[in-house]
């Protein structure tokens, strides 16, 4: 039975982040998914529940669930769908829904993979009716190569660099004319082990338009991940996102601090 000294400080840190909440909704993991690293078939699930009573009435519900099928050889596929309902004062102010599926699979041995995704989503307070995307492309594995130069330093860090393209189609509610759009795809994703029950990770995603380098979609998100109980996890994290041409009457920026309850199945 470990010491209660022993964990302290996970929980002093399980204490802070709970201190520090002020939006709760559940993300699955940002973590960049590899090949081998779970052979077969799995499944991660986030869910989250925020209710507040008194002068302000508030609800906030969000969960996610990713399966994932990784074959130990050459190729993982995963898929994820999510949606998230808020109202404040029975005004609703937050309904969207997500789904995404992905497929990565070798080009070489060591570090090169090719990646095709699609996805789905709306967001009636962004005045998304319906977004849809197909899109490809390459992923590097950095750190395979930083290993080589400092084995201490990354032994225990996954990096990554991601570079393709996609098509993008928008309808809005609002007056604003649909869009047809292709846009570049760069991303860099690094996770990174801590101690035995913590792990860092951080994402980062630049979409322009291939015709309008000033028309882009940017994302800045970073996790912090506790592992709490056999296959229960805490995750906060922190994210900056940009619209640079949103439609009209929304905001070019949001950004938050979240917190979820992560499961394994």
């Amino acid at each position: 039975m470990p010491n209660f000294f022993d964990i302290l400080p996970v929980m002093k840190l399980l204490a802070l982040l709970l201190i520090s909440i002020t939006s709760l909704f559940a993300l699955v993991s940002i973590a960049p998914v590899e090949i081998g690293d779970k052979p077969g078939t799995h499944g991660v699930g986030a869910v989250s529940l925020e209710s507040k009573r008194g002068n302000t009435d508030k609800n906030n519900y969000k969960a996610s669930v990713r399966i994932t099928y990784d074959d130990n050889v050459s190729a993982v596929t995963w898929g994820e769908v999510s949606g998230e309902y808020g109202d404040t004062n029975y005004q609703k102010n937050t309904d969207n829904l997500y789904a995404h599926v992905r497929h990565i699979t070798k080009i070489d041995d060591k570090n090169l993979r090719a990646e095709y995704f699609g996805q789905i989503q709306n967001d009636e307070f962004k005045l998304i009716k319906d977004r849809f995307l197909l899109g490809a492309g390459i992923r590097y594995k950095l750190f395979e190569l930083l290993n080589n130069i400092s084995t201490d330093v990354f032994k225990d860090s996954k990096g990554y660099v991601g570079l393709g393209g996609f098509y993008e189609y928008i309808d809005y509610t609002s007056q604003d004319s649909c869009e047809n759009n292709i846009r570049l795809n760069a991303y860099f994703g690094y996770t990174m082990k801590l101690e035995e029950k913590v792990s860092f990770s951080y994402a980062f995603y630049y979409q322009p338009k291939i015709y309008d380098f000033k028309d882009y979609v940017s994302s800045n998100k970073l996790e912090l991940k506790v592992h709490i109980y056999k296959k229960l996890f805490l995750a906060f994290n922190l994210f900056y996102e940009t619209d640079s041409k949103p439609p009209a009457g929304v905001k070019t920026d949001d950004y938050g601090q979240l917190t979820n309850f992560i499961f394994e199945f």
